[in-house]
């Protein structure tokens, strides 16, 4: 009883199995719907005039085809179309080999894929029917709604709405072109995906680049670089990963990022920024560095957050700047531990203990503010416990301090300081430069003085002055320095300094370009086209006709 139950189950099974394989094989068949006649061929069946076959949900038209019955494949000639019965692809072109048991068909010469409103144009084509995957080669062409895109190479994974093109891809839209060797698109949301290098130059101008690809939504007009630069004719961003809202005129950087400022010649590092385009406005964070461009010189500066203002619209247009804050300049050196930078009148304050060095001086305040003019320092001006010393050309400190003072500099050094409230200075006599006399020392509310060098040419005191001279054998240490006196030589920075903050790479302005790739490709001539142009010009080599009793003569 067992055993007639197991092969009772054994034969249902192959039945089944078989009938399955069968059914599978018809299903799988091409069939032949119509055509205008029907001949016998050497190996297959010749289908002439409007021709009609179908395999399993598609339907195939075509003028002609060859039909290979027990290879269960045609060949299809003249206005081939292959139209799917349920999905909305249709695909046509001017010959095409279609397999039924691979579902993979062939196409060739000026072929069109269109699936709802994605169309992709091609002379080469291969269509598979199984995985719904179209792959195409030797040039094609993808138009939708918004964009138009071109390539060498690319697959079209419908199930996925998913297009990758390769090698020379260019994708154009209303607003900008685009140009990369690696690109992916999906059709749906309208989205781009690249690797590698790519350029971009918007309908206004603007370029943006990335060396390691990018993301686009190009309906949402966002885009997301990395390493990229964006560039404008006001102002280059760039960053480690960029983001960019073109509708916004938005920017978000992080990792090494840097705004240019073309106008105010003024470009902002940090680890991470965003900054407004329109409104002109930036914020910085992250060891930030500031360079100031001027035409023979670079004023650089280090902080911890930077944020700009310069829009038109803003009446104060200004660069402001927070902690541990430290600055150099060929002919001048500060720190603070908070700034503002006036773009109107090129005017720098320095908050909370400010200290500044300038050749042979060193000047500290509560507050101070100094005025650069033609590239170099002109004056300052110091509020509250200003304190000034001067070294001579014998290393002596004079000093002055005061309740407020401005100092006026000629070619980089101070010529003049005015002392108003109460005023105290301390400075040596010197006899021919190369010898200390002593040290005057005078309390007046008011003083004005002159330098030469770093030593004092003239001085001017106000009403009722009160000084003391003390000669060069009494001079001690207490004698010799004002109440306040604090050189800060060993805190002033230098370009050691800066770049041990932050040392930005500078940009390659030379970096490969797509768009700097011609777009015409040079044709070699082939010898036969070269025969007929010499021989249109008279030049082509006249071939003597052979004398046979020459040749016969020569072998003899």
């Amino acid at each position: 009883m067992n055993i007639q139950y197991f092969l009772a189950s054994v034969f249902c099974l192959l039945f089944f199995s078989i009938s399955e394989e069968s059914f599978s094989q018809q299903a799988s068949t091409l069939e032949i719907n119509r055509a205008d006649i029907l001949r016998g061929a050497n190996g297959f069946e010749r289908l002439l005039g409007n021709v009609e076959m179908k395999h399993q949900k598609s339907l195939i038209y075509c003028d002609s085809a060859h039909f290979f019955r027990a290879e269960n494949r045609a060949q299809l000639f003249g206005r081939v179309r292959i139209k799917d019965i349920e999905d909305p692809i249709t695909t046509t072109s001017a010959y095409a080999e279609y397999d039924g048991n691979t579902k993979v068909a062939k196409l060739r010469r000026n072929v069109v894929f269109t699936n709802q409103q994605t169309t992709l144009y091609t002379d080469y084509l291969d269509y598979n029917r199984e995985t719904n995957i179209a792959t195409y080669f030797n040039e094609g062409k993808v138009v939708d709604s918004t964009n138009v895109l071109t390539s060498e190479r690319g697959i079209y994974e419908v199930n996925l709405e998913r297009i990758t093109f390769r090698q020379n891809v260019v994708l154009v839209n209303p607003d900008y072109t685009m140009k990369t060797n690696n690109l992916i698109y999906l059709t749906i949301p309208k989205t781009s995906e690249t690797k590698g290098l790519t350029n971009i130059v918007s309908k206004e101008g603007y370029k943006l680049d990335a060396q390691k690809g990018s993301f686009y939504d190009t309906q949402q007009k966002q885009f997301r670089f990395f390493d990229g630069i964006v560039e404008t004719e006001e102002s280059r961003v760039k960053a480690q990963e960029l983001f960019y809202d073109e509708a916004k005129a938005y920017y978000e950087g992080k990792d090494d990022v840097r705004v240019l400022n073309k106008e105010r010649q003024v470009e902002v590092y940090g680890d991470r920024g965003k900054y407004w385009e329109n409104r002109k406005y930036s914020v910085v964070h992250g060891n930030a560095l500031v360079r100031k461009y001027f035409e023979k010189d670079t004023l650089f500066m280090t902080a911890d957050t930077l944020i700009s203002q310069d829009s038109e619209a803003d009446t104060a247009k200004y660069l402001l700047a927070f902690k541990s804050i430290k600055l150099t300049k060929t002919d001048l050196a500060g720190i603070a531990d908070s700034l503002v930078y006036n773009y109107s009148d090129s005017s720098i304050r320095l908050f909370q203990d400010p200290v500044m060095w300038n050749h042979k001086s060193q000047i500290s305040a509560d507050s101070m503010v100094f005025f650069i003019a033609n590239e170099e320092l002109d004056r300052v001006f110091m509020k509250d416990k200003a304190f000034a010393i001067m070294s001579d050309t014998l290393l002596n400190f004079n000093q002055m301090k005061g309740r407020e003072m401005t100092g006026y500099f000629k070619e980089g050094q101070m010529e003049r300081l005015l002392i108003d409230g109460n005023g105290e200075s301390l400075y040596f006599a010197l006899e021919a430069d190369t010898l200390t006399q002593g040290i005057n020392r005078i309390l007046s509310a008011n003083i004005k003085l002159t330098f030469n060098d770093g030593a004092i040419q003239k001085a001017n005191f106000g009403i009722r002055p009160d000084g003391k001279f003390t000669p060069v054998q009494k001079i001690d240490e207490k004698v010799s320095k004002l109440e306040g006196f604090n050189w800060r030589i060993a805190e002033k920075p230098d370009r050691t300094t800066i770049d041990a903050w932050r040392k930005p790479e500078e940009i390659d302005l030379g970096a490969e370009n797509l768009f700097n790739v011609p777009d015409v490709k040079l044709e070699m001539p082939t010898d036969r086209q070269i025969q007929e142009k010499l021989g249109k010009s008279n030049l082509a080599p006249i071939k003597k006709p052979l004398n046979p009793a020459i040749m016969k003569d020569n072998f003899l």
